[in-house]
């Protein structure tokens, strides 16, 4: 527990609490995981400049999906962001998301999995992404990227929980190579048809520096390709997120893969990477969130009792989307979601190099 907050008042308590529910009532549910996001990329930039250097940095900025919070926050930081997560838990409440309909519950048959093959399947992909067309990206240039999502959550009215899936929809992300400039679609976070900006500095006028977890193409470009070195950096920087080092290691390299371009010779060196990461397996049969089939790079993470899987094609070995499967059972309201439920699901459709910002290949 963070210090400050063991030294909270009774009544200091209650106004938190005061102030999370009122934040869950107020923010529109199709708007809290936008919020959020960006809250992050700030806290993040704020202890950039306040907290000692041992300190760990939060979780991933706004235009990254965020499947965890931050695990340490400074007081003034943490009241804030529980408010939002506060607000996340109770989406899809009576309001609804906007944007986004509810549509069946997301389940799939829970595929075996098997160390056997690890590295050579790694190396295969690691291989196939060498080889792949790659263009670098140049300033005045933007990285955008087309996907499929859906994801499902507890969906809680009144005093009811249940479990609830969003229906599969598209999202769209321009993001200039320094991180500066960009644009979002997506109706689970959009007001509107239009989409809105991500280009910095934001509405507080902070332009939070690229890091590990909310990379730019730029900072991509300075990383050691050196899979060892790599490793070591990814586990320093992610130090106290998630709920093991090494799946926060296997969750950082995932988040790289699916919404961002990391340049050539990285993208090839991040498989390398991840076969140095302890339990990660083969799934032999996956799909994403389209339907594909795929094999799939997995790890489950043991706390959660969730496996995050990479999904590739089986002759190519291109990148086609990830998924999150409930492997293990759960208890309390978690119970909800049982084993073969997909709690979050993507697939890639497009990613190009395009001159403009919301200019389509």
């Amino acid at each position: 527990m963070n210090a400050n907050t063991s030294r909270q008042s009774p009544a200091e308590r209650e106004e938190d609490s005061t102030l999370l529910s009122r934040t869950a009532r107020d923010l529109p549910p199709g708007r809290h995981q936008f919020h959020k996001e960006r809250l992050m990329a700030q806290i993040h930039q704020e202890e950039r400049t306040t907290a000692p250097a041992a300190a760990p940095a939060p979780a991933r900025a706004w235009w990254l999906r965020l499947p965890r919070p931050a695990i340490t926050l400074p007081m003034t930081a943490a009241v804030v962001a529980a408010s939002v997560v506060a607000a996340v838990l109770t989406s899809g409440g009576e309001a609804g998301d906007p944007g986004v309909a509810d549509g069946p519950v997301l389940t799939t048959p829970v595929g075996a999995a098997s160390t056997k093959g690890v590295p050579q399947l790694l190396d295969r992909i690691s291989l196939a992404a060498a080889d792949a067309s790659h263009p670098e990206v140049r300033p005045g240039q933007f990285v955008y990227v087309e996907s499929k999502t859906a994801d499902t959550y507890l969906k809680t009215v009144g005093d009811k929980t249940t479990l609830a899936s969003h229906a599969l929809h598209s999202r769209q992300v321009w993001m200039s190579p320094d991180g500066t400039q960009g644009w979002l679609i997506d109706p689970a976070v959009n007001d509107g048809p239009e989409g809105e900006t991500l280009s910095l500095p934001d509405e507080q006028g902070n332009t939070p520096e690229a890091y590990l977890n909310s990379p730019s193409y730029d900072y991509l470009a300075r990383l050691t390709t050196d899979p060892d070195a790599l490793l070591a950096k990814i586990y320093k920087e992610t130090e106290g997120h998630g709920n093991s080092p090494d799946q926060e290691a296997f969750t950082t390299i995932g988040d790289l893969l699916g919404e961002s371009y990391p340049p050539a010779e990285l993208y090839s060196a991040l498989f390398r990477t991840a076969a140095k990461i302890p339990g990660v397996v083969v799934v032999q049969d996956a799909v994403d969130a389209v339907g594909r089939p795929g094999v799939a790079v997995a790890r489950l993470d043991e706390t959660s009792g969730q496996r995050e899987e990479w999904i590739f094609d089986k002759k190519t070995y291109r990148f086609l989307g990830e998924r999150t499967v409930q492997v293990e059972k759960r208890t309390g309201d978690e119970a909800l979601i049982k084993p073969g439920t997909v709690t979050y699901t993507s697939a890639v459709m497009e990613r190009a190099i395009v001159d403009a910002v919301k200019q389509t290949p």
